[in-house]
């Protein structure tokens, strides 16, 4: 960029800062009118306008470090926890991406209409770089709230995986002192360690000196698998109760032993009913099974 013109865009950048301290009211009550605000702030239109305010504040900082186009500039910092809120507030409303891009464009064109009428005492050549500096600007502005609409988007998922994996990973009271985790589907790490926190929780809540691990749903036992099963037989010793692991298929059996996985140490009966009823004996009860009558 030659010398000339890195002054024009200066100068552009110096008035439109200047325009948007100006104006600043008179954007932030409009702006409280868009969707991309009045969905969030629906207490009052108040706080909807001094919403928009801290924006366009935002947007007078930038603009005075005459990096337009810069997604980190540090100005926009302080209005990144609101953009986010307003972002996940319009993707939870079923809104896509596009369409909170679209909201956000919106936006400069109220900018924009408000910027017309200030140009005509300007010289020529920053008259015409000016809009040309709110559109780069405005820009940069949608750029921000998409990135926040990510980020937003991928907490939320991060959150319902957490919700979905303690779900699939119910701790189950049996009997007075007996609790049990019904596994159902692949046990990967990341579930491991919710079903490893959970039963620990519930052996110190509900004081139970025996844990049911229960893998009858389980497809498939490989290395990592037993490797997991062993860390929570492990762990739930170490806080005192007696870990049995039930439901090991003839197939899971058979693949154990292919791969030479040792499970001496581990206590396992064939099915649930065998290890609740091995846990009742070890409390001093009777299990004894009801005899069948004939039809």
């Amino acid at each position: 960029m030659q010398v000339s013109d890195q002054a024009t865009a200066d100068s552009a950048a110096r008035e439109l800062r200047a325009f948007l301290e100006r104006r600043r009211e008179q954007i932030a009550q409009r702006w409280a009118d868009a969707p991309l605000f009045r969905t969030v702030f629906t207490v009052s239109r108040d706080e909807a306008v001094e919403a928009c305010k801290t924006v366009v504040d935002a947007l007078a900082d930038v603009a005075s470090t005459g990096r337009l186009d810069d997604i980190a500039s540090p100005g926009f910092d302080p209005v990144r926890e609101q953009l986010g809120r307003m972002a996940a507030s319009r993707a939870r409303s079923g809104f896509s991406p596009a369409q909170i891009a679209e909201e956000a464009a919106g936006l400069r064109v109220t900018a924009a209409e408000s910027l017309r009428g200030e140009l005509h005492d300007l010289p020529e050549d920053v008259a015409h770089e000016v809009p040309t500096a709110l559109t780069v600007l405005m820009g940069t502005l949608s750029l921000v709230i998409m990135e926040t609409t990510v980020i937003a988007g991928e907490e939320l998922i991060a959150r319902q995986r957490q919700q979905l994996l303690e779900v699939a990973t119910p701790v189950i009271s049996l009997w007075e002192g007996i609790v049990a985790v019904p596994l159902i589907g692949t046990l990967d790490s990341a579930r491991s360690q919710v079903v490893m926190e959970s039963l620990l929780d519930a052996i110190v809540e509900q004081r139970a000196g025996y844990a049911i691990l229960d893998i009858t749903g389980v497809p498939t036992v490989d290395s990592l698998v037993a490797q997991h099963l062993m860390k929570t037989v492990a762990a739930a010793r170490l806080m005192g109760a007696e870990c049995i692991v039930s439901g090991i298929r003839p197939a899971i059996a058979q693949t154990i032993v292919h791969l030479g996985i040792d499970l001496g140490s581990v206590l396992t009966r064939s099915s649930l009913a065998d290890a609740l009823a091995y846990a009742l004996t070890q409390q001093g009860m009777v299990v004894s099974h009801a005899a069948v009558k004939p039809r």
